[in-house]
């Protein structure tokens, strides 16, 4: 926990110059594939799934080092051979983890906020889970596990993998010639993302792009066919913690509302997508079906909405990054605690990017559990001894931030809230 803290010390502030560096050279060209509130989107999506994964909120259904206590036939120190197998062996994980991801229904659940932004960019890739609660694919792993590999060349490979999978969610490199046929590139990164029917449900591997072309799931980027992104059903929210489980939600009100039992037990694991008749007969769902007439979800906001919402995520991630830094001395439960009034606060701030009515709602249980937090502990997680007034200046934020949002609840045109309420009724009646 406290060394993957650590390592987000460094990696987030690295991953954000990279996307500052993109989105000069979109400025330089004139061209608009990072839009604000989208990038937003994205970057609080990240913040979400390194504080769930700092917490520790998943189990497996059999660990690794169960696996590799009791079915190990050799042993093999911790030495290069050992990292190169290991990586490979991610990579095989994480070909079928993916496929499974977009071929079941339930499954999918995990994995549509990654897909959800209408834009592709390096901010896209931080749009990771925060709703996979239980790890399935372990069993993946076996070959580490009977070549005797440490458990702790995987915790140490792990992220290695996943930061090496940030560089390709990129329009602006074009296809490496012959490395094509051996990495995941851009060009193959851009197929999996987009929602074209040629290019659905292709490309999953993650590292080396074999995985596909063994498998039967390559297709190469044609020019003849730009992509357009996003996902077939979208999502029509800036707020991440909705996205994460907008599927589910679905698929629970689907199987309430269907007369067939049959599909009651059996939708979970149908193939991604599919509905009963009886249901999406009577309940419809949006959906794209011209990828190239549709309109691209663009609630109006104003230059005031915009810096506002680049200041409350400056913000949490300010105090997401002391919290990174800081675990050991916060322990537990007080790490629990501020995991919370992360997510209470995305939340808010993404409802009033939507121009949710709502915003205010959550807005006031932050400002509440901030008040009430400092009551009962007297210190903002030890904030103080690093910053003097950190007590205070957290108040202050809180309730300007209280003011601001009723501000902007109260300027935004009630046509505004109907055509939300409107859009969240066609996405999940």
């Amino acid at each position: 926990m406290e060394t993957y803290g650590f390592v987000l010390l460094f990696a987030i502030p690295f991953f954000l110059v990279l996307m500052i560096i993109e989105y000069v050279y979109q400025w330089k060209i004139g061209e608009k594939f990072s839009p604000s509130m989208d990038t937003i989107s994205s970057l609080s999506s990240g913040l979400t799934n390194s504080i769930k994964d700092i917490l520790g909120l998943s189990v497996s259904i059999i660990s690794y080092g169960y696996l590799v206590e009791h079915l190990s036939l050799f042993h093999i120190e911790s030495s290069i051979p050992a990292f190169i197998i290991t990586f490979l062996v991610l990579d095989f994980q994480g070909y079928w983890t993916h496929r499974f991801q977009h071929r079941i229904n339930i499954l999918w659940n995990n994995h549509i906020i990654h897909h959800s932004s209408e834009e592709f960019n390096l901010a896209c890739a931080l749009r990771q889970s925060i709703s996979s609660f239980v790890n399935l694919f372990t069993f993946f792993l076996l070959p580490c596990a009977i070549l005797g590999i440490e458990v702790q060349v995987i915790a140490t490979v792990a992220p290695l993998h996943l930061f090496a999978q940030f560089w390709y969610h990129t329009r602006y490199i074009k296809k490496l010639g012959w490395l094509e046929n051996i990495i995941v590139t851009p060009a193959h990164h851009r197929v999996h993302h987009a929602i074209n029917p040629v290019y659905m449900d292709k490309n999953f591997s993650q590292i080396f792009i074999f995985w596909d072309k063994w498998f039967g799931t390559f297709q190469e980027e044609l020019e003849s066919e730009p992509a357009v992104y996003g996902v077939s059903r979208p999502v029509r929210t800036w707020n991440p913690i909705k996205i994460n489980f907008q599927h589910l939600l679905l698929l629970i009100k689907d199987a309430i509302r269907t007369n067939n039992f049959w599909d009651k037990l059996t939708i979970w694991f149908r193939p991604t997508g599919w509905r009963p008749d009886d249901v999406k007969e009577k309940y419809a769902v949006e959906k794209i079906e011209d990828v190239n007439d549709y309109e691209k979800f663009n609630p109006p906001a104003d230059h005031q909405l915009i810096l506002w919402s680049w200041a409350q995520f400056a913000f949490i991630l300010l105090n997401t990054l002391f919290f990174f830094g800081s675990i050991s001395k916060i322990g537990t439960p007080n790490i629990f605690y501020y995991g919370l009034y992360a997510f209470i606060s995305i939340y808010a701030y993404t409802e009033l990017m939507d121009r949710n009515k709502k915003a205010i709602y959550w807005e006031s249980i932050r400002l509440v559990f901030v008040l009430l937090f400092l009551f009962q502990k007297d210190s903002w997680f030890g904030l103080e001894t690093f910053i003097p007034f950190g007590n205070g200046i957290i108040i202050f934020f809180s309730i300007f931030s209280w003011m601001g949002c009723l501000y902007f609840s109260l300027k935004t045109p009630s046509n505004l809230y109907q055509e939300s309420k409107k859009l969240s009724s066609l996405r999940l009646s």
